[in-house]
């Protein structure tokens, strides 16, 4: 199953930057969908009226966040893990995506760009 790694310099705190991750009423601001997110291990969450769901595997706070994701029609689940860095007065977020089903790499691959942490980036370059 191939993976995606990306890398975004984002315009804002690790914490501004992991609140974007898993602060529910955040994440409808930049994907303009329902969203329902926690911040523990085990909690449950979905994404887009459910189409995208999952659970939280790893948390540290503003440092890693590490989940299940899932899809209806994947066959089985995918492993997501962000890792937020400092870089001067930007953080940096690296995206590892595993587990990637076959025919879905080019659409998912940009649509982290286009929908999610591309539109993250977008939001905090806007409000600065």
């Amino acid at each position: 199953m191939p993976t995606i790694e990306q890398t975004y310099e984002m315009n804002a705190t690790p914490e501004e930057v992991f609140e974007a991750l898993v602060n529910a009423d955040i994440i409808q601001d930049w994907s303009n969908d329902e969203a329902k997110m926690g911040s523990e291990v085990g909690a449950a969450f979905s994404l887009w009226g459910g189409q995208m769901f999952g659970t939280n595997l790893e948390v540290v706070k503003n440092k890693k966040l590490v989940q299940e994701w899932c899809y209806d029609q994947w066959e089985k689940p995918s492993k997501v893990t962000f890792t937020i860095k400092t870089k001067g007065k930007k953080t940096i977020v690296d995206l590892l995506h595993e587990e990637v089903p076959e025919k879905s790499v080019n659409s998912i691959s940009d649509g982290w760009d286009a929908y999610y942490l591309g539109a993250i980036k977008k939001m905090f370059e806007e409000k600065k």
